[in-house]
């Protein structure tokens, strides 16, 4: 080799040595939040409003896909699997669906949401069923015996009576199953238990909350419960609100936004709250969207490690960052470097 080559590779090597964590750049196998999130094929992730189930060792994202290329008569949920959290691989359409309950040409559907059951060894999504008015406001059903699809429409109803926009999951440690949704009549948002196969709603709610909130996400971290969502403004972005408790029932302490230095959750919605339970740490990582609602297809997504402790709840600035989904650990690499101390 070269001496000039040599000294090069010298100089590269020392400055890596004494350069702070912190200040070495992230590496490409990072998420960067805002960022267009290609699939292992090189295709733009779409998958908005998702939640994310783990089966069998893999994760599966599960989103609406808002192509404008795709059939405008229909609606469409694109899942993906991952190992890490990091690559996923497309897998398709699990659900195609057209206008089950003839609401109209520009009828919703909104985050799709996946469970399995362990009674039916079937997987059941629930979906934000609407018309173009949001006047229907009921949750859709759909099954399958393939956790990639194809999904099968099976019913739309209200839960628990209730009007239902926007909805959220949660799946606790025990396996028990349950479902978020906004009801604005009530001027607050519910969690309700699902039954065994997931097909339907029990009663009563397990918890009600005398706040209007939508993009409802939900968590059970460190013996606490953390239940999140953003206040109605549309696809306007606004300062994201948790609150904890010990107990589903409570008591519940006030909401407190999640990122105070953010006005608007650094241009973020909720969507849902991932719990990573590794074999050192436990991380949760909130996922929310960046809505462009002139580009739908091209809205971006907001993951990041929140920190968690004794009740309170953190969202810090979104930069790149890892995570090993083995041991739990996450390392942030923070875009402007942080000087040496």
């Amino acid at each position: 080799m070269p001496i000039r080559y040599c000294v090069r590779f010298l100089i590269a090597a020392i400055a890596l040595a004494v350069l702070p964590r912190a200040c070495i750049a992230a590496p490409h196998t990072t998420i960067r939040p805002g960022a267009v999130w290609l699939d292992k094929q090189g295709h733009g992730i779409e998958a908005h409003g998702g939640g994310i189930l783990y089966h069998d060792h893999t994760w599966y994202w599960f989103g609406t896909d808002r192509n404008p290329q795709l059939d405008a008569a229909k609606r469409y949920v694109r899942c993906y699997s991952s190992h890490d959290l990091i690559h996923w691989k497309n897998r398709g359409h699990a659900l195609t669906l057209a206008d089950p309950e003839h609401l109209g040409p520009r009828w919703v559907l909104e985050r799709p949401k996946a469970y399995y059951s362990p009674l039916t060894h079937q997987f059941v999504m629930y979906m934000h069923l609407d018309d173009a008015h949001y006047k229907y406001a009921h949750v859709g059903v759909a099954e399958s015996n393939k956790i990639t699809g194809p999904y099968h429409f099976v019913a739309s109803f209200r839960p628990l009576g209730l009007e239902s926009r926007d909805i959220g999951q949660f799946v606790d440690d025990d396996g028990q199953a349950y479902l978020v949704f906004e009801s604005r009549p009530s001027g607050g948002f519910y969690v309700a238990r699902l039954s065994p196969d997931r097909l339907s709603v029990r009663t009563p709610a397990v918890a009600f909350f005398h706040i209007p909130l939508e993009g409802g996400a939900l968590v059970h971290y460190d013996g606490m419960y953390y239940v999140m969502g953003s206040h109605l403004t549309g696809w306007r972005a606004n300062p994201n609100v948790y609150a904890a408790a010990p107990t589903l029932s409570g008591p519940w302490t006030e909401f407190r936004e999640v990122a105070p230095g953010s006005p608007n959750t650094y241009g973020g919605q909720s969507t849902f709250l991932l719990k990573v339970a590794g074999t050192k740490t436990s991380t949760v990582i909130f996922m929310g969207d960046i809505w462009k609602p002139r580009a739908l297809w091209d809205s971006r997504y907001l993951w990041m490690p929140l920190e968690i402790k004794d009740g309170r709840m953190l969202l810090p600035e979104p930069e790149p960052w890892t995570i090993n989904t083995k041991t739990g650990i996450t390392t942030i690499y923070p875009k402007q470097p942080r000087p040496m101390q």
